[in-house]
């Protein structure tokens, strides 16, 4: 992988995941390398001969363009296992490209939506894995809250009012399962979903849609993120890094010459295991509630405790967590350069964000199992994510 040493990639001198120390919350590249910028670059109608500099060159000229995101592909992890054993992702290894940003919070929800979008989550709205709607939090998967599916009362078009893709409709390759879901309409609406229940329908799909004429493709695959969520690294999430790799290689295999494959993702990942905290009671005595996610909690202060409660978390978890409130993120530019009042409002008024490998329970926060490997804060191992390139072979 060639890798310019830019802002962008500065961390990638140390392989690592866990050998990154980041002295400070990374803010995302809103006006340059971000995945925010991936889209709107692709569908601005200048072509690929135009593209910006931090693109692979593979990309350029390409008279088609199948995008490609795999959840959870962290750029570190990735050039980790790259570098231990070329034979666990030799496709991957060969590609083109650099790191790119993600987006914050690193989480899917808020990242695929400005994957689609090409807006900052500012913009979109949709700022994290459970957000706070007139106090009360709602799990944007499932588009549900304690009690049951919201989606009468938040319609998706509503909640997310940034269209997909320009506004145009593209061909959209994703798990069958995601169809009608309320999280996909909100993210995808109005595409010409091709929804596949194996993986290796996607390489069919993508061969009949080139030679049909169409000239950009988006397909979405979730294997990376689940493996690393249920066993963390170790010999499962080398086993899946394999098999994504070949799925790679299968698709560059059905692109004729003049179409390019581009590889990003959502967020990378940070292995956690047990080291999962309960805040301080000196903290959740000041609390109405939590809403966002283990690594990037939001928390909703009781009135004129806001300062108290930044002052329990530094004294009780700074040595775990960067505290940051609600106004200081937004004056810093982490959710973009506008915040639209919508989306200010579905924020909590506290930022914790864990800066080593541990996570911040919630206990009215449901988990159908114990986490391993987590994401949502803004580390170098989360927010950095490839960005590679090749032709068709």
């Amino acid at each position: 992988m060639n890798v310019p040493a830019t802002a962008a990639s500065r961390a990638t001198s140390s392989l690592a995941t866990s050998s990154l120390a980041d002295a400070a919350p990374r803010c995302p590249e809103y006006s340059g390398a971000c995945v925010t910028n991936v889209v709107p670059s692709l569908l601005s109608g200048r072509g690929t001969a135009d593209l910006p500099e931090f693109f692979p060159d593979a990309l350029r000229g390409a008279d088609a363009v199948v995008l490609l995101v795999v959840d959870g592909l962290g750029w570190h992890q990735l050039r980790e296992r790259v570098a231990a054993d070329p034979r666990i992702a030799p496709t991957l290894g060969s590609m083109q490209g650099r790191a790119i940003t993600t987006i914050a919070p690193t989480t899917t929800v808020t990242a695929l939506t400005s994957i689609t979008t090409g807006a900052a989550p500012g913009e979109h709205g949709l700022i994290g894995y459970r957000i706070d709607f007139s106090g009360r939090v709602v799990q944007m998967l499932r588009w549900a809250d304690e009690r049951g599916d919201v989606r009468r009362r938040l319609a998706p078009r509503d909640v997310q009012p940034c269209p997909p893709f320009l506004g145009g409709s593209v061909p959209v390759l994703s798990k069958a399962e995601f169809d009608g879901t309320a999280f996909t309409e909100s993210h995808l609406r109005d595409q010409r979903m091709a929804s596949w229940r194996a993986a290796s329908s996607m390489c069919v799909d993508v061969r009949s849609l080139l030679a049909a004429g169409e000239k950009f493709v988006y397909c979405y695959y979730d294997g990376v993120d689940k493996i690393a969520h249920e066993r963390g690294f170790g010999a499962h999430y080398d086993a899946e890094l394999r098999a994504t790799d070949r799925l790679v290689a299968d698709l560059l295999e059905v692109l004729p010459s003049g179409a390019a494959l581009l590889v990003t993702a959502d967020h990378g990942q940070v292995m956690v295991g047990d080291n999962t905290f309960r805040l301080h009671p000196q903290v959740t005595s000041r609390l109405s509630h939590q809403s966002g996610e283990g690594r990037f909690r939001w928390l909703h202060a009781n009135d004129g405790c806001i300062d108290e409660v930044v002052a329990a978390v530094h004294t009780h978890h700074g040595e775990h967590a960067w505290v940051m409130t609600r106004d200081e993120m937004i004056a810093g530019g982490f959710f973009g350069p506008r915040v639209s009042d919508v989306a200010r409002r579905r924020m909590g008024d506290v930022a914790v964000m864990a800066k080593r490998d541990a996570s911040f329970d919630d206990p009215a926060e449901k988990s159908y199992f114990d986490l391993q490997c987590r994401h949502g804060s803004l580390t170098s191992a989360e927010i950095d994510v490839p960005l590679l390139g090749a032709r068709g072979r």
